[in-house]
């Protein structure tokens, strides 16, 4: 692929298994592959979780996360299979170690899904990009039986929305010659990290394609979404030079993290709320000891069956501010999770962390006004002076009123 100025661009693929728990359940049960299936933590109607579904039970309108009474309602042939969460570790070691084959720079974004740059490999096995990516999902479905689809760009990001694309099994190149005519004219929601809350706030603002975002004016998309907009702008007009991380140089492995389970389960937003005030101060409390900053948060959400759904988002840049994680967080449990479902127990952590003087830079800072940037100071300013106070009398001796006396269990002063 040929960049700007002449530079050789990246080759990157993204490699997502198609309904990766369904199809390896339903390497036992062939007799099931044309009927619609689920795989729920409790096949209870009250209590249970669809945690994945088949292409058939999809069609139908099944979603994921949604209760088992709500996917019967719409689909009343649906067939309910329990998780088996080794089985799926089992199979996401092969995967990736059948992608370690064609490349040392593999970087899992799910148990399901890698980025794999093959820049360096396509001379090495006289392929293109579709061609090595082709070569990668036959490989796959031979040894295993499991079908992906790929994608094939210059960047992460459009890698990640190419193997969306066209499903299942199936590859699809996005260039900066064809990436407008592929994607701008895609749902607004379509584009890698604008999830149900970011997708519904842009049509109000009369912003319903990627092409919209992209033509839209920088600066009311800031003052929106603040950096976040930036950052989905750029992303709309093809702009993200983040790197794919070797194999073993994960960056969830350089992490801090806090998780609570709670006396109740919590069920409604107010609950959520609470629980994530206290895990997002307390998890940048920790940033903030040890000189470090964070590049994205995850959260890890566990039901009354202990089935655990993960879900991550990039920060527009990096920081160690507790009001910067918990809005990250909040927007991840409004976008992937049924609010009022219960959680037994909830895990924030900070990701991709950068230490105290490492080199990191970012052209999102370009826009800040100078308003922004005298507010973020105070925060930051704000959080220094309640870290000393909490340095010098505990961490529980200054924290929100919604804490104090709270039935969740969360006990501040033990931290």
């Amino acid at each position: 692929m040929q960049g700007d100025n002449g530079r050789v661009d990246r080759v990157i693929l993204h490699c997502d298994m198609n309904s990766f728990f369904c199809s390896v359940e339903l390497l036992e049960r062939p007799e099931l592959k044309d009927k619609p299936v689920a795989v729920a933590g409790c096949s209870d109607d009250r209590h249970g979780i669809v945690l994945a579904k088949n292409q058939i039970a999809k069609e139908r309108g099944i979603v994921t996360a949604e209760t088992v009474n709500s996917a019967r309602r719409k689909c009343p042939g649906l067939v309910l299979l329990p998780p088996h969460h080794e089985k799926y570790s089992h199979y996401f070691s092969v995967i990736n170690n059948i992608y370690l084959r064609f490349s040392d720079m593999v970087e899992p974004f799910s148990v399901d899904e890698s980025w794999i740059d093959i820049t360096g490999s396509l001379k090495l096995f006289s392929k293109s990009g579709i061609e090595l990516a082709d070569c990668i999902r036959k490989t796959v479905y031979k040894e295993t039986g499991l079908t992906l689809s790929a994608g094939v760009s210059y960047n992460k990001v459009f890698a990640k929305m190419g193997s969306d694309y066209k499903k299942p099994d199936a590859t699809t190149e996005i260039r900066r010659d064809n990436f407008k005519e592929l994607l701008w004219g895609l749902p607004a929601g379509e584009l890698f990290f604008v999830g149900r809350v970011t997708a519904k706030k842009l049509a109000a603002m009369n912003i319903r394609s990627i092409g919209d975002i992209a033509n839209a004016d920088l600066r009311l998309l800031e003052q929106a979404f603040g950096k976040h907009g930036v950052l989905l702008h750029g992303y709309a007009n093809g702009e993200d030079d983040a790197p794919v991380a070797r194999w073993g140089e994960r960056r969830e492995t350089r992490s801090v993290g806090n998780g609570i389970t709670f006396r109740r389960d919590l069920k409604g937003e107010a609950d959520i709320r609470t629980a994530v005030t206290a895990l997002s101060g307390r998890v940048a409390a920790r940033l903030k000891k040890h000189g470090f900053r964070c590049r994205g948060v995850k959260i890890d959400i566990k039901t009354p069956e202990f089935i655990s759904i993960s879900r991550q988002r990039q920060l527009a840049e990096a920081s160690d501010l507790s009001s910067d994680i918990y809005s990250a967080a909040m927007e991840l449990m409004a976008d992937n999770w049924v609010l009022e479902s219960p959680i037994r127990l909830l895990t924030l952590t900070a990701i991709d962390i950068i230490e105290k003087g490492e080199e990191y830079t970012t052209q999102l800072s370009l826009f800040d006004s100078g308003e922004e940037r005298a507010n973020r100071e105070k925060e930051k300013a704000l959080e220094a002076a309640l870290g000393k106070i909490r340095d010098k009398h505990g961490y529980s001796s200054i924290t929100q009123a919604s804490l104090i006396d709270n039935d969740l269990g969360i006990r501040i002063e033990e931290w």
